[in-house]
């Protein structure tokens, strides 16, 4: 009976400290500000794919000419993805359609970009969306930008 008892005693202890070590990474990562939640699907193929397949939700992080991308059920440090600004071509803008709305944020855009030769879609809110696009736009003078 002590044995039982230990065992669920030490099971809840270790899932509470999960749980405080995810809280802990969250505010880590948005501790220096410029963050917003950011859902992403990498290289897509050509046709679009509205199956709600494939989104990873996450949280970017502004830092200066990089936007830092972290998964938000991740133990990891360090950003999953890194986009330079100066890669970024911002392609299209659409809301999420068909199963996309369940798979993302209730209030989500939908941007298609290309960073280098790779396609990708990242999905954020309206105001998320005007910062993201406002930081394309400031660049250093002499980099090209691509804002749809």
């Amino acid at each position: 009976m002590t044995l039982a008892l230990l065992v669920a005693v030490l099971v809840v202890v270790l899932v509470a400290l999960g749980l405080f070590v995810f809280g802990l990474r969250r505010r880590l990562i948005q501790r220096s500000g410029g963050t917003f939640d950011c859902s992403v699907r990498w290289n897509l193929p050509e046709t679009p794919d509205p199956s709600g397949k494939g989104w990873v939700y996450g949280v970017a992080r502004y830092n200066g000419d990089r936007i830092n991308w972290f998964r938000v059920f991740s133990y990891a440090p360090r950003p999953r993805r890194s986009l330079e600004r100066s890669a970024i071509e911002v392609v299209a803008r659409r809301a999420p359609e068909g199963e996309e709305e369940l798979a993302l944020l209730s209030d989500a855009v939908v941007l298609a970009c290309m960073h280098g030769s790779v396609r990708l879609e990242l999905a954020m809110s309206d105001d998320a969306l005007t910062g993201f696009l406002a930081w394309l736009e400031a660049a250093p003078p002499g980099q090209r930008v691509n804002v749809a």
